[in-house]
């Protein structure tokens, strides 16, 4: 590539659309992270072009952590810079690579660890209440209990939910199907409870509201689309809105609380990181942090001595 070459490939907008590209087709991303480094690299060619550089010849050390310097002074949280700290460190090795850069600046960048926060969870009687509420035999109920239902057996993502198709769910084995991220597919187990659910959802519920368009869908919304996250978020802060001193969650709370609860019942991590469908040991390891919390406040509290 020429010198000219690489000037008008380190336009900032062709940059921004190839990066876009790269992380898509090459690193096969979900949707929503290359939404996020999208936006992270955007705020950091915002802050390059109010500096007064056009292209990427000012992207060095010193830019970058101006740049992450500006973004802790407007009070970001220790988990958005560390994520903007890895984008930085995805973008400028892609434009090394590409010729844009002479040199990877992102190799000098720090370490920027996110706070680790305790995850909210139920406890077994407060996810029983949840679960077992009355509710009407119509299709909506059937749906809402159905996810419910299997987003606790299971542990899966919104994400993962939004996307299983009917022929995901094995029946007589109770396992399912589940594509997670970088597109890695695992088999979860369910029981009883999940599949008296999903039966009733599939038999009483789904064929009112499956359409034309409705494809293989498991969950479907009230116009026979698939169901979308948002609708699932709702449904899940709703019910747990009907549960008397239950935290308020969405969905990832309770993907923390299927966790938690195998933890306490005697499953291992490995099984958990399985199920769960973490790339790290260490991602699960936070459950062992939970588990622990609980049994130190059970211990204060019936002590005498504690």
């Amino acid at each position: 590539m020429t010198a000219g070459e690489r000037r008008d490939h380190g336009r900032f907008d062709v940059v921004l659309e190839q990066f876009e590209r790269h992380l898509r087709l090459e690193r096969d991303l979900s949707p929503h992270t290359v939404r996020a480094y999208r936006g992270d690299v955007t705020a950091l060619i915002t802050h390059l072009t109010t500096a007064g550089q056009t292209d990427l010849s000012g992207l060095d050390i010193t830019a970058l952590r101006d740049w992450l310097g500006d973004q802790h002074q407007a009070g970001r949280s220790r988990a958005t810079l560390a994520r903007r700290t890895a984008c930085a460190r995805v973008f400028t090795a892609f434009c090394h690579r590409r010729g844009w850069l002479a040199n990877d600046p992102g190799l000098l960048l720090g370490t920027a660890k996110a706070e680790r926060r305790l995850p909210k969870v139920l406890d077994q009687t407060e996810a029983g209440a949840v679960l077992d509420a009355p509710a009407p035999d119509e299709p909506k109920d059937l749906r809402d209990r159905a996810m419910l239902e299997l987003l606790y057996a299971t542990g899966m993502r919104v994400s993962e939910l939004c996307g299983l198709d009917v022929d995901d769910v094995d029946r007589d084995r109770n396992t399912v199907r589940v594509m997670g991220k970088g597109r890695r597919e695992r088999t979860v187990p369910f029981g009883l409870p999940a599949l008296r659910a999903l039966d009733a959802w599939c038999v009483r519920g789904r064929p009112l509201w499956v359409r034309e368009g409705s494809g293989p869908a498991l969950f479907l919304g009230v116009r026979g689309g698939r169901v979308d996250q948002g609708t699932v978020r709702r449904v899940v802060h709703a019910r747990l809105a009907q549960v008397e001193g239950a935290p308020d969650m969405g969905p990832h709370g309770l993907r923390h609380t299927a966790a938690t609860h195998l933890l306490e019942g005697g499953a291992d991590l490995r099984s958990v990181q399985e199920l769960l469908g973490h790339a790290s040991l260490a991602t699960t390891q936070i459950y062992t942090h939970v588990s622990i919390e609980r049994l130190r406040a059970a211990y204060r509290q019936a002590h005498p001595r504690a």
